[in-house]
């Protein structure tokens, strides 16, 4: 009885382990999901971020749309619904944009860093304005 056990115990720890190991030292596949094995290209250009849509436009939109549903709706209760369906988009707006301006802020703060670091980089290459005065013993 205890040897099963043990020889469960083992198979189990070995199966636990391996399934820990592919884990964390391998990509997963691009079709099987997960994190990992992105394109390979970190930056967007600027035509691609030309062509992105503009949240804020895109909101407008859909306020201007909503009224105007409201409006035709008026008297009936479809049109208090879509009133409190907009009131509840407006809010939820709000949050995404101040969620999309704080990740703004990180990754221009971030970018800001990677060049203080490329500069720190280079003028630890870059040759000493006196020489040492080691250099003469």
């Amino acid at each position: 009885m205890s040897g099963d056990f043990t020889q469960e115990w083992g198979s189990e720890r070995a199966r636990a382990a391996d399934q820990a190991a592919m884990r964390l030292n391998s990509v997963p596949a691009a079709d099987g999901g997960g994190g990992g094995g992105g394109g390979g290209t970190f930056a967007s250009t600027p035509a691609q971020k030309r062509s992105a849509p503009n949240t804020k436009k895109a909101t407008d939109h859909a306020d201007e749309s909503t009224n105007t549903a409201v409006k035709g709706f008026d008297g009936w209760d479809a049109a208090a619904g879509l009133k409190k369906v907009a009131d509840t988009w407006d809010q939820q707006v709000k949050v995404l944009m101040g969620r999309l301006g704080s990740e703004k802020g990180s990754l221009r703060g971030a970018s800001g860093l990677f060049v203080q670091n490329d500069l720190s980089t280079g003028d630890g290459f870059r040759p000493l304005g006196t020489q040492s005065k080691l250099n003469g013993l």
